[in-house]
């Protein structure tokens, strides 16, 4: 199956933009949907945003909404996330996660990533 490897994470102000990277090896990457979770200190991983094989569709939770965005080139294997106007409660390891087009388990994952947002 695919490997996945995250980088991009660092600390950044609040109001300021970070973009995430996930290196996919392996199997094709573009027979995986893909997706970002993060978790933060004392709670739940959580859901950030997803998009499908061929870019047509992509979802993003409410809470990062119009601010992050998701992406991929399966041509280079990459996926990443764009993060602007990042607020403190935005501080958590970030995740790369990816399962196959008939599958509704995310099955494989990458190391995490820390983003901290503090001034």
């Amino acid at each position: 199956q695919v490997q996945l490897v995250e980088s991009g994470g660092g600390l950044v102000q609040p109001g300021g933009s970070l973009r995430l990277s996930c290196a996919a090896s392996g199997r094709t990457f573009s027979n995986y949907v893909m997706a970002w979770f993060r978790q933060a200190p004392g709670k739940e991983r959580e859901f950030v945003a997803t998009i499908n094989w061929s870019c047509s569709i992509t979802y993003h939770a409410d809470s990062v909404k119009g601010r992050f965005t998701i992406s991929r080139d399966n041509a280079k294997n990459t996926g990443a996330l764009q993060m602007n106007s990042l607020k403190p409660e935005d501080t958590a390891v970030y995740y790369c996660a990816a399962r196959l087009q008939d599958s509704s388990v995310w099955s494989v994952w990458g190391q995490g990533t820390q983003v901290t947002v503090s001034s």
